[in-house]
């Protein structure tokens, strides 16, 4: 069984740094892809950004510049690199991975606010 657990939200005043961390455990051929999604109350989860297997990268315009996305294929792990925060940044932040047997998986979340 695979198993994805997230880590690394918390309260960060605007203008600080966090690192959100994914892993991804359990009896797993490949990973095609990590990608890193928020939501609020009251809107759709939107997509931050993504990884591929081969390194490509795709971030949303409101986080291009300062987050950045990075897996590490032997450990399993995808991350988030989040720069200069904004409150707007504010949401439960949700992992995803696509794998190339079991199809796609999401993780628990992990909350980041964003005081000012």
């Amino acid at each position: 069984q695979v198993q994805l657990v997230e880590s690394g939200g918390g309260l960060v005043q605007a203008g600080g740094s966090l690192r959100l961390s994914c892993v991804v455990s359990g009896t797993i051929f490949s990973i095609d892809r990590f990608s890193w999604h928020r939501q609020v109350p009251g809107k759709q989860r939107e997509l931050v950004a993504q990884i591929t297997r081969d390194g490509s990268t795709n971030y949303s315009n409101s986080v291009k510049g300062r987050f950045t996305i990075s897996r590490d294929s032997a450990k399993n792990t995808g991350y988030l690199e989040m720069n200069s925060l904004k409150p707007e940044d504010t949401a439960v932040y949700y992992c995803n991975v696509l794998l190339s047997l079991s199809g796609s998986l999401w993780g628990q979340g992990t909350r980041v606010t964003v005081s000012s």
